[in-house]
């Protein structure tokens, strides 16, 4: 019965992407804290910032490596599997990035390289170039495209951040048939720190072609190594929340969010603070 009721969901889960069109590459937000505040992230930085904001590699000062999945409706064959890095360097930060989503039968996998710098003490931009793969049974095989996404962060008073980003800005093509093409995403949000306590996110997203997506989050430092996040989106309507904990130069990550109609997905992640 459990298992029926997978295979149920997976199909529900495929007809979803179906009907939205995401020509075979989705850009899956990544990192369990930004899930944990309804991945209203673009205004934040960390080392997941390889896949929410470039722009943001450019304000971390430490070598960061951090590791991620996000078992997806509970069922093994939509898990995804993220691994991120950060170098900064004298001349600008780089960051580099991996994302596998899928099974045997059909997965997607994302590799990046990003570069970040600060232009002045409040303003950032960041670049990043994807090569995206798509492979679909052993009918099909693989399909390939690169894209590139742009993102700037600026702070133009204390205590605010300004966040922006564009996926895809080209509309790079996936396959010629039905002029299938990579999602282009818009993104755009802001956050404030009440104090060294509290952070409130305000992110809208916006693919072509569809409504915009609302999201806010909350990121409570309520003890000195533990954190406590939440969040909710509309279109789709969900619920997030999430904790996490810092150990030394280890911090652990882990957040939940709902679906209107299949169940919980869990996320996971690790983040490693070089000298």
């Amino acid at each position: 019965m459990r298992r029926l009721f997978q295979i149920i969901s997976l199909i529900i889960f495929f007809v979803i992407i179906q009907n939205k069109s995401f020509a075979g590459s989705e850009n899956y937000p990544v990192g369990a804290r930004s899930a944990g505040m309804a991945n209203s992230t673009v205004m934040t930085y960390d080392v997941w910032s390889v896949f929410h904001n470039q722009a943001g590699l450019a304000f971390i000062k430490n070598i960061y490596a951090g590791s991620y999945f996000e078992n997806r409706f509970n069922i093994s064959e939509l898990g995804v599997k993220s691994f991120a890095f950060v170098l900064p360097t004298k001349t600008g930060n780089f960051g580099a990035s991996v994302t596998h989503f899928g099974y045997s039968k059909y997965n997607e996998s994302k590799f990046g390289l990003a570069y970040a710098r600060m232009l002045g003490e409040k303003f950032s931009v960041g670049l990043q170039f994807d090569y995206l793969n798509t492979f679909v049974g052993e009918e099909y095989g693989n399909k390939g495209t690169v894209v590139f996404e742009l993102g700037l962060m600026a702070e133009p008073i204390k205590n605010l951040i300004i966040g922006a980003h564009v996926y895809n800005p080209t509309r790079s093509k996936f396959a010629a048939y039905q002029d299938e093409r990579i999602p282009t995403i818009f993104r755009l949000g802001l956050g404030y720190k009440f104090s060294d306590k509290v952070l409130l996110t305000i992110e809208t997203d916006k693919e072509l072609d569809y409504k915009p997506t609302y999201k806010t989050g909350v990121e409570y430092h309520f003890l000195k190594n533990f954190y406590l996040r939440t969040g909710i989106s509309a279109n789709p309507n969900q619920n997030f929340f999430g904790m996490g904990y810092v150990f030394k130069r280890f911090s652990f990550d882990i957040a939940f969010s709902t679906h209107e109609v299949l169940p919980m997905t869990s996320h996971f992640s690790i983040n490693y603070k070089f000298n």
